[in-house]
């Protein structure tokens, strides 16, 4: 069963997240990361003039765009995306928006999903970017999955990382590492994810 981790990133920071996610489905017999990304829609002259933005583009550019194909394909599916004022990136947003086919095929009905963010700051609106995303999988007929307190690190973690799904605090120059709490539920919430996609998988 293919996991689908599919994200957008700016500085790379999204992209590192959904590198442990992908640890974590590694963990279950059955289960295949698949790791995608989704169109760009900061303009080019932006990104050139911005040494930051060109590192982050640079370190993620063997990733492949997702496609209908790949969410049609998938047992199980990770939204991830940096909080942008609290809610839903636009690139990631704009790549759910294209899901109309699948959406009157009902084909993503049934599937597991989860969401996974990155803020610069503590109170960035990494669970608010959560909800703001929880509509959208809903309407298209998934089961939403976050993280149990029985992933201990939820308890103590002081960089991100909530029951609604794994979070990192990237901080204000986007530098910072993710940390090992933040590993730890970055891979449980991969490996969940792929537990619940398979015993859902239709036979």
């Amino acid at each position: 069963m293919k996991v689908l981790i599919v994200y957008y990133s700016t500085y790379g920071n999204t992209y590192k997240m959904a590198l442990e996610i992908a640890e974590g489905v590694k963990l279950v017999a059955g289960a295949e990361p698949v790791i995608r990304t989704v169109p760009e829609l900061i303009p080019e002259e932006i990104i050139s003039s911005r040494e930051d933005i060109r590192k982050g583009k640079e370190m993620q550019k063997h990733i492949p765009l997702v496609s209908l194909e790949d969410f049609r394909e998938a047992g199980a599916i990770a939204f991830g995306t940096p909080t942008r004022f609290g809610v839903v990136s636009a690139q990631l947003k704009n790549q759910i928006d294209k899901l109309t086919p699948l959406w009157l095929e009902r084909a993503l009905e049934g599937k597991p999903a989860g969401i996974f963010v990155s803020t610069s700051t503590p109170h960035g609106g990494q669970e608010m970017t959560v909800f703001s995303l929880l509509p959208a999988i809903l309407h298209l007929g998934m089961i939403f999955v976050g993280v149990p307190y029985s992933v201990k690190e939820l308890f103590y973690t002081k960089g991100g990382g909530s029951p609604y799904g794994p979070g990192h605090l990237a901080g204000p120059d986007n530098l910072r590492e993710i940390d090992e709490e933040e590993r730890a539920i970055l891979r449980a919430f991969g490996k969940r994810l792929a537990e619940i996609g398979l015993k859902l998988q239709k036979t």
